[in-house]
């Protein structure tokens, strides 16, 4: 894939700065339309004179971790097809985040990634990265369904949902985990699969690299996802405490991994996804705190810790994209 001058032109001068722009234009909107910001401004306020501060910074510091972690993921996924260091792992992965942002989904996010590929591995990245996140909704799946069982009783007798659709939710969701399981450690069997369709040599190079996941990389892919799913439940219960969210860690744990299973299942752009992560969260953590501003403040806490920081970060990487162009210039 071989960038031509206008590309590079339009990636070097006007992708970079339109998307931090719209980025910042976007934040702005959403954050505008929150309702209790006044209260959100002087919980944080007040936790900046208490003991209450290491929470902020402890979920500031963790998402640096999260998206270490993710880096990691990625850098370990490529290195079949491109040795990447830590640090350009970790711009990608951000820039990635700042084009996902926009996107339904979080597609977006692929494209940023491969503008820090060499020139010939950059559609190879895109499957590969795939494979990344087919891990992480594994997990996500996975812990959603064990939360739905332990939460079942409690989630019908609040009448948030009927009995029938619980069960058809939950068989749906172990059926949807078994299928991506099985997927997800036969992934020879696709590029097999492809190799024999009609035709299929001129696009056969864009999954063959996928032949070089064994079941150890797998699981070390699935170990990592599930690290990063860890450090999320840790920020939500951190940020519960600072809002005054009475609640066991259990609870939390629990009832964000069900809100995460619910979000995964729902598409959705994520600039504009604070309400409506705000409303699944109180949803189900109301099950077991009736404190619904503690729950939104800590909502649109992690929306801007987690994603809005890091794609600011990311869109005044790509303004530096031009440096990253003329360093992959070498064919792999």
């Amino acid at each position: 894939m071989k960038l031509n001058k206008n590309t590079k032109i339009f990636v070097n001068y006007f992708l970079g700065p339109l998307l931090f722009v719209w980025l910042s234009w976007s934040i702005y909107r959403q954050i505008k339309s929150q309702p209790g910001l006044e209260q959100a401004w002087q919980s944080i306020s007040a936790s900046l004179g208490s003991i209450k501060l290491f929470n902020l910074v402890a979920v500031v510091l963790l998402m640096i971790l999260n998206w270490s972690i993710e880096a990691i993921k990625w850098r370990i996924s490529i290195r079949a097809i491109q040795q990447v260091s830590f640090f350009k792992a970790l711009q990608a992965v951000l820039s990635g985040v700042s084009f996902a942002v926009s996107t339904p989904n979080r597609m977006g996010e692929y494209l940023g990634r491969v503008l820090y590929m060499n020139e010939g591995s950059r559609l190879k990245t895109i499957s590969i990265t795939i494979v990344g996140s087919i891990s992480q909704l594994i997990i996500t799946l996975l812990m959603g369904f064990i939360g739905l069982l332990l939460l079942k009783n409690r989630i019908l007798t609040q009448g948030l949902i009927a009995a029938m659709w619980m069960n058809v939710i939950i068989y749906g969701v172990l059926a949807a985990i078994i299928f991506l399981t099985l997927f997800y450690f036969r992934l020879s069997w696709l590029v097999k699969w492809v190799d024999r369709l009609p035709g299929s040599q001129r696009f056969s190079y864009l999954i063959n690299a996928l032949e070089d996941f064994n079941a150890t990389l797998l699981l070390k892919l699935l170990s990592l996802s599930l690290l990063r799913f860890a450090v999320f439940i840790v920020q939500y219960y951190m940020l519960f405490s600072l809002f005054g969210v009475e609640i066991l860690w259990w609870q939390a744990f629990w009832t964000v991994s069900v809100s995460f299973l619910v979000m995964a299942v729902i598409p959705t752009i994520a600039i504009a996804e604070l309400a409506q992560r705000g409303k699944i969260l109180i949803a189900i953590v109301s099950l077991f705190s009736a404190n619904e501003l503690g729950i939104t403040l800590a909502t649109a806490s992690i929306w801007f810790i987690n994603l809005i920081i890091p794609a600011v970060v990311g869109s005044i990487l790509i303004l530096k994209i031009k440096k990253i162009l003329k360093g992959n210039n070498e064919k792999v």
